[in-house]
């Protein structure tokens, strides 16, 4: 029987409890009257082709500088942005694709987050889209975690997985596994939850992957083993 993004939400919520994402450090934002949105922004190019933990190491880089502003990034050398950056790997490209993120910030919302983020949501998609080095999953996770705008973002983690359950696609694509999900949620969940709904669905499936549904799967402890169809196939290969 097919599973829908539904019921892989509430499957996972109850395996793996709210997991409050995105981590972002409010204490040092409320310290150095910083916004929190930009440190997300940050960390959504930071986290291209790498693990979360190599991110927070660049991070806490940029916190060290008191970085994590708009004006700093386009003030910074770039030699000293790559510098700060490298742990999260590809800094050359980064840093660069930081510089012209901030840029734009600061010559067309004068570093405002709030005029960038009031409108449209897919006026604001287009815009990030059309900025060198931000892709579909970078710009979802902008809006959606730093605007809390209703987009889910598709990443490689939640390709792999539906791959392997038995939810009806339509296809393989970013695009065709954002609208089912988004199409499937918006049926069964009131619409106003639907950013924190999204949030809390791509987290869960992020722990998913992370902890069982990885590249060589561990299925016997998985929250969704009695309705994964790969685990159904290894079994009946291992009786075999």
């Amino acid at each position: 029987m097919p599973l829908t993004p539904g019921n892989i939400y509430e499957l996972l919520l109850d395996h793996f409890g709210n997991q409050d994402w995105w981590p972002v450090d409010k204490d040092y934002h409320k310290g150095n009257v910083s916004d929190p949105r930009f440190e997300i922004i940050i960390g959504a190019i930071l986290t291209q082709n790498t693990a979360w933990g190599n991110v927070e190491k660049a991070l806490e880089n940029l916190k060290t500088s008191n970085s994590l502003t708009v004006r700093k990034v386009v003030e910074t050398d770039l030699e000293n942005l790559k510098t700060m950056i490298q742990p999260s790997g590809f800094f050359n490209q980064k840093a660069k694709r930081l510089k012209i993120l901030a840029s734009h910030l600061r010559e067309n919302y004068k570093d405002d987050l709030d005029r960038f983020f009031d409108r449209d949501l897919q006026e604001i998609r287009n815009e990030l889209l059309s900025l060198n080095g931000i892709g579909p999953e970078t710009a979802d996770s902008i809006l959606l975690y730093a605007g809390n705008h209703p987009i889910f973002v598709v990443d490689a983690y939640t390709k792999r997985i539906c791959k392997r359950l038995p939810v009806e696609i339509n296809g393989e694509s970013y695009d065709e596994i954002q609208q089912c999900f988004e199409d499937e949620l918006h049926e069964c969940f009131p619409k106003k939850d639907t950013a924190q709904l999204y949030k809390k669905l791509h987290a869960l499936l992020v722990e998913l992957a992370k902890n069982y549904c990885k590249k060589k799967p561990k299925c016997n402890r998985c929250p969704l083993k009695n309705q994964c169809e790969f685990n159904l196939i290894k079994t009946k290969l291992a009786v075999k």
